[in-house]
């Protein structure tokens, strides 16, 4: 009785696929075999695993846990079978072409063997001579032959079996710069970690020379420094550093370079490059924003730098303006110079951009709200040829409106008092001229900065705008989220500056000593 319970149990848990017992045929084990050497050189190597045995097929209609587990395993061993091949074909190529004989040494004296950690293992008759002269590590292995004894020598738990027999070969080449030609940046840098682990300084020096002279992916140029520093071959790899690396004493100020470039973008003659070149420049400098968000950026970029290039741009708008309004139509093409604003618009709204970007924006706000003189020269342009310039200020109400800048309170109503006019007239034209322009993101911010000012300032603003979006609708920036907030704060939620009496009450007693 107990044990037809037990078969029961076997039953329901898989291992078992009906009440009938059968027993299967017996697996055979599968076993390392020793290949005999195919080398010319006479090199003993030892061949992959040997292929499974073929396994009689049982058809099941439903496959118990036990097959099912033991189909899994013959798959597993089936892919580290064909993985094993692919190795031992790849070193049998490299053996098969390795220069051990024909060198007058006759034939090898030492059997070194080269075992992976997954117990994959390679044996080579090679030269004492070869092996001493050219690794310091060999050298001391071998420092008591006399010339008359053989030795056998193993290396275990290597990283890339591979690597190391290639490495061996080179120790038998003459011109190692002709021989690493045509190879990938990563196998050279496996034969340096080699290399430098057998003491083999003339490998060394031509791994080190090969990676000063080509180029590198950034991929590559990551592993490439991790693995110098790892190595730690000293004075050795200044070379390849000199790529990556400029001395303090020698290389230009970070913050010369940077007012350099946004100096050329901003004078660009070509329009083309002008645009690609500021998307470049911005993708860089936000790169250099530390990633957990704590901390200086990298780079020394001043706020002295990019306000003197906010000042310029701010000059060059006032003169283009100036001359539109009063321009004569004989001495100058109308059109390039409302070609010019639409660019030194655009610039500043860019420098602008970094500004935020670099938390730096504050002082721009009471720069551009300061600006009387530009906005009444920006109401006597045709709004076509002005509307980029509004987009200076949505853009600084969208940065309010998120938190990215933070200044006070008559600050932020002087900004709106200088310029929400002009946005309100150009709104129209900037949405329909300009692909970049994101509606919704320019009515949340403007709505969001009306917001932050004092209950009174919220009525003036929000009343006037009442008027306005019934003349003019889509034309005008539909902020009814703002108006909404701004009802229920005066009319609905009313809430009083008294002082609430039922706070704690903290008694402070002083005890004797």
């Amino acid at each position: 009785m107990s044990a037809s319970r037990e078969v029961s149990t076997m039953i329901k848990q898989g291992f078992i696929s009906d009440q009938t017992l059968s027993l299967s045929p017996s697996r055979p084990i599968l076993s390392r075999v020793l290949s005999p050497s195919s080398s010319p050189s006479k090199i003993n190597t030892l061949s992959s695993l040997s292929p499974p045995p073929s396994f009689s097929d049982k058809i099941r209609s439903s496959p118990t846990l036990f097959e099912m587990m033991s189909e899994e395993q013959q798959r597993e061993s089936k892919l580290n079978d064909d993985k094993k091949k692919k190795l031992h074909d790849r070193v049998s190529r490299v053996l098969s072409e390795a220069p051990f004989r024909g060198l007058g040494f006759g034939f090898g004296d030492v059997k070194l063997t080269v075992v992976s950690r997954d117990g994959y293992r390679v044996s080579m008759d090679v030269h004492r001579k070869v092996l001493a002269n050219r690794s310091r590590f060999f050298a001391e292995k071998l420092r008591q032959d006399n010339g008359l004894v053989s030795h056998s020598v193993e290396i275990c738990d290597c990283d890339d079996v591979e690597v190391y027999v290639e490495t061996v070969v080179l120790m038998y080449c003459d011109d190692l710069r002709k021989r690493l030609l045509g190879e990938d940046v990563i196998k050279v840098l496996g034969l340096l970690k080699v290399s430098a682990a057998i003491m083999f300084d003339a490998g060394i020096s031509a791994c080190l020379e090969y990676l000063e002279a080509v180029p590198w992916s950034e991929d590559e140029e990551e592993k490439i420094v991790t693995q110098l520093n790892q190595l730690q071959l000293q004075d050795s790899v200044t070379d390849v550093f000199q790529r990556i690396l400029a001395k303090p004493s020698t290389s230009t100020r970070v913050e010369d370079i940077v007012s350099r470039l946004l100096t050329g973008v901003l004078q660009a003659k070509d329009e083309k490059a002008r645009r690609e070149m500021k998307t470049l420049i911005s993708r860089l400098l936000r790169e250099d924003r530390p990633s957990n968000g704590i901390g200086n950026n990298t780079l020394d970029v001043s706020r002295d730098t990019l306000y003197n290039l906010c000042h310029r741009c701010l000059s060059s708008l006032v003169l283009c303006l100036s001359e539109a309004t009063g321009i004569d139509e004989k001495r100058r093409d109308r059109g390039v110079l409302m070609g010019e604003i639409a660019r030194e618009a655009d610039n500043m709204q860019w420098i602008v951009d970094i500004l935020i970007d670099k938390k730096m924006g504050d002082e721009f706000v009471k720069l551009w709200a300061d600006q009387k003189e530009l906005s009444l020269l920006h109401s006597k342009i045709p709004t076509m040829y002005r509307h980029e310039i509004s987009r200076i200020t949505a853009q600084i109400c969208i940065a309010i409106g998120r938190g990215q800048i933070l200044v006070p309170k008559d600050t932020r109503f002087s900004l709106l008092s200088t310029w929400l006019e002009a946005l309100y007239e150009d709104f129209g034209w900037m949405k329909r001229a300009c692909r970049s322009v994101d509606k919704k993101l320019v009515e949340d911010g403007l709505s969001q900065t009306i917001l932050t000012l004092p209950l009174p300032q919220q009525q003036s603003i929000l009343l006037r705008w009442f008027d306005r979006f019934l003349n003019k609708g889509d034309d005008c920036p539909n902020i009814q989220r703002a108006f909404e907030v701004w009802w229920r704060r005066a009319f609905t939620r009313q809430y009083t500056g008294e002082q609430d009496n039922n706070q704690l009450q903290i008694t402070v007693c002083n005890y004797p000593d």
